[in-house]
């Protein structure tokens, strides 16, 4: 575990958030929701809030992720109302042209006083982009090959007085971007793939991993760390989890089972196609989908010591540098974390040797 763990909460800039239930609660994609939730944050004693990109949502009953609002703007505007958490936005590099992206992050940067992060992707669902006419069909090679010389080119953009590049995904000639980022944006991608752990590895700040096992997540965060110090530098790892957070393990629990009552069947059958599932399979996963599904990612459920515990015990094994939390209910359960849980991870980050769950009650 890092000297000083980062923990940070993933916004919920689309509708329903992550949860994907007709049973859990449902924040609304509005700016004065996520303003609240930054706002909460801040005073929580968290080091950042990030937004995802999402240009078209899965449907179902929920309409899940059918109302979003657009990442660059949002977080400029929470940049200003904010003055301490890290404020990381995304970007979508098969969109957005890199001498387009430059000058936003570079205002961003101005605005945040230096907290800014651009977290990349490249795009993953087609039907996002298909509606617009901009969807290229790439290999995953190319289309991490594609991410590399646009990242090149903006941080170039960043420090030099004009550049020309040639690629087969773009053109600059004696292209200038100023003024320059007092500071670099931090550079922050989210990527599972072989070639999207290389791609951190190499040039991003931050690697957002994620896993169908806690094994594998061990794995992927080691081999991203082992793998920058091979290119002399570092890469930081983090991982995503879901708080349900109640008084007693057993109230926590039941908040579980009340979520999973109603999981959106549809909407997990669109999502699955979007991911380029078939649909024979897709089907057949969404209607013998349990109510852990309604989770999209992984989740821990219990008392702020049993939390406590099992978010110290990811982050130990792991090794990671940071985690971003998300909450069903994230204006009760997100100051709720900041006054129970986040004092004793904490108290963790400052003790020496192996945290026991006694650790956590005595700190």
């Amino acid at each position: 575990m890092s000297a000083s763990t980062e923990y940070g909460v993933f916004l919920p800039i689309g509708n329903g958030g992550w949860m994907v239930s007709t049973t859990a609660p449902h924040p609304e994609a509005s700016y004065a929701y996520n303003k609240q939730v930054a706002l909460d944050a801040e005073e929580a004693g968290l080091d950042f809030i990030m937004t995802m990109a999402k240009w078209k949502g899965f449907g179902g009953t929920t309409d899940h992720w059918g109302e979003t609002l657009e990442s660059m703007t949002m977080m400029s505007a929470l940049a200003e109302v904010t003055s301490r958490v890290k404020i990381w936005a995304t970007m979508h590099a098969n969109i957005h042209h890199p001498a387009v992206a430059a000058k936003m992050y570079t205002t961003l940067q101005q605005i945040s006083n230096g907290r800014a992060g651009m977290n990349i992707v490249n795009g993953s669902y087609p039907d996002e982009f298909t509606q617009m006419g901009l969807w290229e069909e790439l290999s995953k090679d190319d289309r991490y090959r594609m991410t590399e010389e646009w990242l090149i080119a903006v941080t170039r953009l960043w420090s030099e007085h004009s550049v020309s590049m040639e690629s087969d995904f773009f053109t600059l000639d004696a292209c200038e971007s100023r003024p320059h980022p007092a500071t670099r944006p931090t550079i922050i991608n989210a990527g599972t793939s072989k070639q999207g752990m290389d791609f951190q590895a190499r040039y991003a700040d931050g690697a957002f991993l994620g896993a169908d096992t806690f094994e594998e997540m061990v794995d992927k965060s080691a081999y991203v760390h082992r793998v920058a110090r091979e290119h002399g530098r570092e890469c930081k790892t983090y991982s995503m989890m879901t708080v349900v957070l109640a008084d007693t393990d057993e109230a926590a629990q039941a908040k579980v089972a009340e979520y999973g009552e109603g999981v959106d069947r549809e909407a997990l059958l669109n999502m699955s196609l979007a991911w380029g599932v078939p649909l024979d399979r897709a089907r057949a996963w969404a209607d013998d989908a349990t109510g852990e599904e309604a989770f999209q990612v992984q989740y821990v459920a219990g008392s702020a010591e049993t939390v406590a515990t099992e978010i110290l015990r990811l982050v130990d094994l792991a090794d990671l540098d940071g985690l971003m939390l998300i909450f069903p209910d994230y204006l009760t359960d997100l100051p709720a974390f900041g006054r129970t849980v986040l004092p004793l991870l904490r108290a963790a980050d400052t003790a020496t040797g192996p945290t026991t769950h006694e650790d956590l009650t005595h700190a």
